[in-house]
């Protein structure tokens, strides 16, 4: 409220004209005389004071506010006083509202209207979560262009909270929804086990194995909101052990075991890790690749990054309190089997699949992997066949866990 004081009671008009009743949380860094703001003793969430982080850098105060105003956030919407978030900002202000703004559940209506709103960096403030972002075109000041783009998103916010509120008072019965991982090497066999797993009676949410999509994947998962996962692409933990460009990082393959949900895993597009034409590392320039598109090559999994597959996939499982399966397609991980590696320079280095190397990963997985039971199929990952495989085992553990779970309720007291 020390700088954009004016703005914030512009956008909490806004809503107010919207239909909704505005509530402003003041993030400012340093102490100050500027009223209006319906909460100011952010930083006190946090156990400090205003002028204690005067004396702070920008960065060590900001960590402090946004642990207060996380705390403050969450504890009003567990209570049922606060149903959306709308903030407003230059570079720093965006970081420090977005995050407070991802420690929102999904499906919250969170906006930020931002200076930076259409720069590469949207990808760190978003991260995982489902922030909308409005460029504010001009800095964040009051002028006829920027007062538009404020009204618009306190109108997108007012409407989205107003028809979620009304929705969710008539609440009728979820259908179960499954996670499904999926990848372009992946395609057939995601495809079919989306048709399966439906024409079942589920509801299927996809993600994308880009490293946000396994990210989501794994939160979605913690949250609540899902019955259990099919990880047909495991691709990401491939980008992990070599800093590709697509890891979704060390939570991978995680969440949903916390969470005791039934998953069937499949070391989907393993065989691959992602890089940026013109930005492959130095220590890899010698490896074999094949071109996907303008932007993206795919560098192949060797023997030693396969045998680390193998542990990080059975360590990962082994700390999962719930039902697991994991099929493995041994005719080949993704559909790149079926075509030739090349050098950077374009020299021919024969065959993408190596099925020795497969068996490396086996043989590691094998001797990693305690908790639950390994499943071989000499069939491709894309094959009908061994999709249907998937959703055989999906059906029969959920069902296993339904059960279980209904014994306990009906023998608690």
């Amino acid at each position: 409220m020390n700088t954009k004081g004016k703005e914030a009671r512009f956008v909490a008009d806004a809503l107010a004209r919207a239909g909704v009743m505005p509530w402003i949380v003041d993030l400012s860094l340093k102490a100050h005389c500027v009223e209006n703001a319906d909460m100011a003793g952010t930083a006190a969430a946090a156990g400090a004071v205003w002028q204690t982080l005067s004396e702070q850098t920008r960065q060590d105060a900001a960590a402090v506010m946004i642990e207060g105003g996380s705390r403050i956030l969450i504890e009003k919407f567990l209570k049922g006083e606060v149903a959306g978030a709308i903030g407003l900002g230059g570079a720093n202000g965006t970081n420090l509202v977005c995050s407070i703004l991802r420690t929102m559940p999904y499906l919250v209506p969170k906006v930020m209207i931002s200076t930076v709103a259409g720069t590469a960096a949207v990808q760190w403030y978003v991260a995982e979560s489902d922030i909308a972002m409005y460029p504010s075109i001009g800095d964040v000041s009051l002028n006829r262009i920027t007062k538009s783009v404020m009204e618009d998103a306190a109108l997108a916010v007012a409407a989205a909270v107003k028809y979620r509120t009304a929705k969710n008072q008539n609440k009728i019965n979820k259908v179960p929804l499954v996670a499904v991982s999926s990848f372009g090497g992946t395609a057939a066999c995601v495809e079919r086990v989306t048709e399966r797993l439906e024409s079942l009676g589920y509801e299927v949410i996809l993600f994308h194995a880009s490293g946000v999509g396994g990210k989501s994947l794994e939160r979605l998962a913690a949250s609540g909101e899902l019955m259990g996962v099919i990880d047909v692409t495991t691709h990401e933990l491939t980008d992990l052990i070599v800093d590709g460009v697509y890891s979704a990082g060390n939570g991978r393959l995680s969440g949903a075991g916390t969470a005791g949900l039934p998953q069937v895993v499949v070391p989907g597009a393993i065989d691959h890790a992602n890089f940026w034409v013109g930005h492959v590392p130095e220590r890899y320039l010698k490896r074999e690749f094949f071109r996907y598109n303008a932007q993206n090559l795919l560098m192949r999994t060797n023997a030693e990054e396969f045998e680390k597959l193998g542990y990080e996939i059975g360590n990962r499982l082994n700390a999962a309190k719930g039902p697991v399966r994991v099929l493995v397609p041994l005719e080949g991980f993704s559909e790149h089997t079926k075509r030739r590696a090349h050098d950077l320079a374009g020299n021919d280095k024969g065959p993408w699949k190596r099925s020795e190397e497969y068996q490396l990963f086996m043989d590691s997985l094998r001797k990693h992997l305690r908790a639950a039971p390994i499943k071989e199929f000499a069939l491709h990952v894309n094959d009908i066949v061994f999709a249907d495989a998937c959703v055989d085992a999906f059906v029969e553990i959920a069902k296993t866990h339904r059960n279980n779970d209904n014994a306990d309720q009906a023998t608690s007291p």
